[in-house]
């Protein structure tokens, strides 16, 4: 990615409706697209979410300080490192401006060595949008997405966005919806109004 010029980004508030509505933006190809999938992925914020038994010993180890918005752009950059990725210098400017302006939010896993994993995603009232996580060590992205799940409980929150379901995230519990199921359940998360901002 080249980051001498910084890039014309998506302003926070279109991303924030786009989001309001079910779309989200990726790059492909030097262009950014717009999708809303047939079936979009969730992971359950109730008893349905399930952590598997090997990731519960490492949680109990404690092998990770699990940190808040202290390296979002870290994050961003760690989970664009891969052979093929969506996420280009367009989408990493976008999101740092919209984490500038306190709606979007990474979980961060650190140890003595530095950041080994996390996630990143946008933060609509009652409703959490995961956009990508990466590891540098096991279980580092899966305990952030454990802290993740624990902060949104506790903020009544009603809907963990995944946008596709992977089988990586149907260990968890993850499930889908229909396009016009998604739409009613996150006009109601939207609607609710119980919600606090995802901040530990």
């Amino acid at each position: 990615m080249d980051f001498m010029n910084r890039p014309a980004i998506i302003p926070p508030d279109v991303l924030l409706d786009a989001y309001a509505q079910g779309v989200f933006p990726m790059a492909h190809e030097g262009e950014i697209q717009w999708f809303s999938p047939a079936r979009r992925g969730l992971i359950p914020l109730d008893e349905r979410f399930h952590i598997p038994h090997g990731l519960q010993r490492s949680l109990r180890r404690r092998p990770f300080e699990v940190r808040w918005d202290s390296a979002f752009r870290e994050v961003m950059l760690g989970c664009a490192q891969r052979e093929e990725t969506w996420i280009d210098a367009v989408i990493v400017e976008s999101y740092c401006a919209l984490h500038a302006a306190g709606c979007a939010h990474s979980v961060e896993c650190w140890d003595d060595e530095g950041l080994q994993g996390g996630l990143y995603g946008v933060a609509l009232p009652g409703v959490f949008c995961g956009e990508s996580m990466f590891s540098r060590k096991t279980d580092a992205s899966k305990i952030a997405l454990v802290a993740l799940v624990e902060q949104l409980r506790a903020r009544n929150f009603r809907l963990l966005d995944t946008q596709w379901l992977t089988p990586h995230l149907r260990q968890f519990g993850g499930f889908e919806l229909t396009r016009r199921q998604y739409q009613a359940a996150l006009l109601d998360a939207l609607s609710d109004g119980t919600a606090r901002p995802p901040l530990a």
